[in-house]
């Protein structure tokens, strides 16, 4: 017999996941979903991820938001990618692009030909084939080219915000098509004795708030997926050491690069990202290897400017919950779980696990089968980004400090040592299914962090009739060419974007 979809949805927490989640399921509902979202001013939110990668673009359009007027109103600034310095040895730095490294100009790729060229005696660094960085190198910005015929579409971007403006900016969204806020302290969760479904929250002046379904957006606390239902959680924590991190804005200075700094430090490694007004910057560390304070003062050693608020410490333990489903309970955003931010993923998970949720939409008759699927493919996400995360560390010769001891030295994945194994041998990248960063991803990362192919494609060896030489040397003359147009990252936004003071 048919069911009809849930009637009333309420979101527990705000923040980025909550009001992200509400404007998406608001605006793909149509409004005819009724949509409650309870926060509570007094429970701060974590506020620090405000980096993003590529696919934020999509969430956004699909919102009908634009570009430039969002890019205004959260202070932001356009990504290219990261540069990570200090990673696979002290004194080096590569950079991980959005977009591919080049064009291909045959069958075989591009970086197979690098490797001939390499061996051959070319010095060359594979970077210098990246329009993006030859972009972010100059400090300039503009979007790529849709002419997919032009070196100047390889690229893509993304952006640097403030996280908790994004969340007002889509609290204003959201409340404008219908979802109604609730301000009060969640202090009791009521369940079903019979199911164990939850069936309504309590407040603290004691209103009760009854739903359908709801979503967890509750952070590291998980105040319905684990404090009510005992979800249980999977703790990573052996393969990324990091479990605290310390966070400061300082002011304006130095180049305002179009892209996201990684640098190591002695006990885990530190951010830097561009605002239009100020500079957000974290140090991610290992509670094992150092202590806060030491940790704080290593980070206020190294800002580009002045320190704007007193530091704030968090923690957490990198890991998902063994379900991010349950019952009649999704979690969303660091309910779910906690990667780092290496490699800016937070608010990735949570538009992924918005998307997610809306293709398996919950409805009024039994739920578990859209509940496996939706468990199935978030821990195969969550494994996948974690295996890219941990190569990032495990592929490192510095030995230095403790941390890259551990990590150098340490037992890894299974799925990961395959990847890896492939790459070092043959440079071909394999992969068991669909993930999030791609093979342009891995051979930004593997060739960054000094994993360097004993080989290459086979193929290559028959094809004496490609002048690779000639393509790869004219690849860069069109490069440098490209970057005569380029307005500057600073000049770009003045133009389109730029925030009210």
């Amino acid at each position: 017999m048919p069911t009809s979809p849930v009637q009333k949805l309420v979101i527990v927490g705000g923040g980025s996941a909550g009001w992200m989640t509400a404007a998406a399921i608001i605006n793909a509902t149509q409004g005819n979903c009724q949509v409650e979202l309870v926060e509570s001013e007094a429970i701060g939110v974590v506020g620090v991820g405000e980096a993003t990668i590529p696919p934020i673009k999509l969430f956004n359009q699909s919102l009908g938001i634009d570009e430039n007027h969002f890019v205004r109103e959260t202070s932001g600034s356009f990504k290219l990618g990261i540069e990570f310095v200090d990673w696979s040895r002290k004194g080096h730095s590569y950079f991980h692009p959005f977009g591919t490294h080049g064009a291909d100009f045959d069958r075989v790729s591009l970086h197979h030909w690098w490797l001939k060229a390499r061996a051959d005696g070319d010095e060359t660094p594979f970077d210098e084939y990246s329009m993006a960085w030859q972009i972010a190198r100059a400090g300039g910005f503009s979007p790529p080219s849709p002419d997919k015929r032009l070196v100047q579409s390889t690229f893509d971007y993304a952006y640097h915000f403030d996280t908790i403006a994004y969340g007002q900016f889509l609290r204003r969204y959201a409340e404008a098509r219908g979802v109604k806020r609730t301000e009060g302290k969640v202090v009791e969760v009521e369940q079903d004795a019979e199911s164990g479904d939850v069936q309504a929250i309590k407040l603290e002046d004691g209103r009760r708030v009854d739903g359908e379904f709801f979503i967890d957006c509750t952070g590291f606390f998980g105040l319905l997926i684990e404090q009510a239902l005992n979800t249980g959680y999977e703790d990573w924590t052996h393969w990324l050491p990091c479990d605290r991190a310390v966070a400061v804005p300082c002011g304006s200075a130095g180049d305002f690069t179009p892209y996201t700094r990684s640098t190591a430090r002695e006990a885990g490694w530190q951010w830097r990202i561009p605002l239009q007004h100020r500079m957000g910057n974290g140090y991610v560390y290992s509670s094992q290897f150092t202590d806060p304070d030491t940790a704080t003062q290593t980070l206020l050693d190294n800002l580009d400017g002045e320190a704007l608020a007193e530091p704030r410490h968090l923690r957490f333990v990198t890991g998902r919950r063994r379900k991010f489903w349950n019952r009649n309970v999704v979690a969303i955003g660091l309910s779910a779980g906690f990667m780092e931010p290496l490699e800016s993923t937070s608010l990735h998970l949570i538009q992924s696990g918005i998307t997610r949720f809306l293709a398996l939409f919950p409805t009024s008759g039994d739920t578990t089968l859209a509940a496996r699927e939706f468990n199935r493919l978030t821990v195969e996400e969550y494994e996948r980004i974690r295996d890219f995360i941990i190569l990032h560390y495990t592929a490192t010769t510095r030995d230095d400090a403790e941390l890259w001891r551990y990590v150098s030295a340490m037992e890894i994945p299974d799925t990961l040592a395959y990847k890896i194994e492939h790459f070092r041998q043959s440079g071909r990248i394999i992969s068991e299914g669909p993930e999030l960063f791609l093979n342009p991803n891995w051979l930004a990362v593997m060739l960054g962090q000094d994993i360097v192919p004993e080989g290459w494609d086979p193929l290559l060896d028959f094809r004496s009739s490609v002048e690779a030489k000639r393509h790869l040397s004219g690849l860069l003359r069109v490069m440098k060419d490209a970057l005569g147009p380029v307005p500057t990252h600073q000049a770009y936004i003045d133009r389109f974007c730029k925030a009210e003071a």
